[in-house]
């Protein structure tokens, strides 16, 4: 995902540094190149030759910057070389000096002279952070090209509890994905969609359901927040490792499901304009993308006639027992999707008959597009690789490997064939 991208990293003195080691980690991982930059007080918590083992870099600090012309460790010529500047962890001490633009050391000068989008990630003690002068630098700091990866509440190390810690290294990780590969096709556009198998009650014990994860739903939420999306999904489960700024909102039944969708869809499509207001507005800003609703969920086709409250006992089900059910509703075609882009997906196992039903589906449900999924013993439920076919404005688009890349193909193919 980060392939031959530049990654800046910057670190303050502040208890939370040893995390950044891990941010780094992660980004190598993702094929990125990191340098780097350390104050004077980072010093004193992690030794430079400690960064530069891990990022296969040399350590930028205020007493090996150079000029020569051959050199890029400099303030300016580094803060040239990187895509992004991620200040990780940022104490109280260097957040105020950056808010009033002092550059007294080799970090603050390089955050003075870097134009790009700057990640601040938060580190201190409560009061420090709540304090009045801090929270008035990181007001200010929001509106000079920095983003603010808020801190977060804990036992921090001096043992106090409240707001100050360094925020998760996988929240500060997903935000520099966003930050890297955003597109202007999905950046702000809300996305619907729901995940997961629906859980149907027999009893308080007992349910219907089946075997889908939620894996794939998850791994297209999270591929579209990193393009920019606004993303809401409503699932059963498999989305517990998913960025918090992703809205989830959990559900069992279809009934639910059902219920949550047709909100989401709501809330997703206030603010859009018609053709004829778009034509006559003349503030860009006000026009909403035309929103999109993945159905990636595998809904129970048939409920139980008559769940029950309590326990359903052996002795008086006797035997054999014999369970009514009824067909449940069709959620797809049940929900108002006007001005909406729908994407369905569609599970088979029988390829003789699999493109013909997710033709006729795409048709009967009049849907944009659909996702054909053929089950077989390669792409089973639950696995975390994936083979689609999109079928999309009479084109059939293959796509086969981990179920996040098949999503990222997805949603490229799509802004391709639905650009506005």
């Amino acid at each position: 995902m980060l392939k031959n991208r530049n990654i800046l990293i910057g670190v303050t003195g502040s208890i939370a540094i040893y995390k950044t080691l891990e941010l780094i980690r992660l980004y190598i991982k993702a094929g990125a190149n990191v340098k780097v930059i350390m104050t004077s007080s980072a010093k004193k918590f992690i030794t430079p030759l400690t960064f530069e083992t891990i990022s296969q870099s040399q350590v930028l600090d205020d007493t090996n910057e150079s000029w020569d012309k051959n050199s890029d460790y400099n303030h300016i010529a580094i803060g040239k070389w990187a895509d992004i500047f991620v200040l990780a962890p940022a104490s109280a001490n260097t957040i105020n000096k950056l808010s009033h633009g002092i550059a007294d050391n080799i970090l603050t000068q390089t955050a003075l002279a870097y134009p790009r989008v700057k990640l601040l990630c938060p580190a201190a003690n409560t009061n420090m952070i709540q304090n009045p002068m801090t929270s008035a630098s990181m007001k200010m700091l929001k509106l000079c090209n920095y983003k603010i990866i808020e801190p977060v509440s804990k036992e921090l190390a001096c043992r106090d509890i409240g707001t100050g810690a360094l925020s998760e290294v996988d929240d500060i990780y997903y935000a520099t994905l966003k930050e890297l590969l955003k597109d202007d096709y999905w950046e702000n556009r809300k996305v619907v969609l729901s995940g997961g198998g629906t859980v149907e009650k027999i009893d308080d014990v007992r349910y219907i359901s089946n075997f889908s994860s939620g894996k794939m739903a998850s791994s297209l939420a999270l591929a579209l927040y990193l393009k920019g999306a606004d993303v809401c999904l409503v699932s059963s489960r498999g989305y517990e490792e998913l960025p918090k700024e992703i809205h989830t909102i959990e559900v069992k039944s279809s009934q639910e499901m059902f219920e949550y969708l047709q909100k989401s869809i709501n809330v997703a499509k206030k603010g859009i304009v018609s053709s004829t207001t778009l034509m006559d507005d003349s503030n860009p800003s006000l026009i909403q993308k035309k929103p999109y609703l993945f159905m990636v969920a595998a809904v129970s086709d048939y409920i139980p006639s008559y769940p029950q409250n309590g326990k359903l006992k052996k002795s008086m089900l006797g035997e054999k027992w014999n369970l009514e059910l009824k067909q449940n509703i069709d959620i797809l075609s049940s929900l108002n999707r006007d001005d909406i882009y729908t994407i369905g997906f569609k599970a088979e196992m029988d390829k003789i008959v699999a493109y013909e039903n997710a033709k006729n589906m795409k048709v009967q449900k009049n849907i944009d597009a659909v996702c054909l999924n053929i089950i077989d013993e390669n792409n089973t439920f639950g696995s975390d690789s994936n083979k689609i076919e999109l079928m999309a404005n009479d084109k059939i688009v293959s796509f086969d490997g981990d179920k996040f890349d098949v999503s990222l193909n997805i949603i490229n193919t799509l802004s391709l064939e639905f650009h506005e």
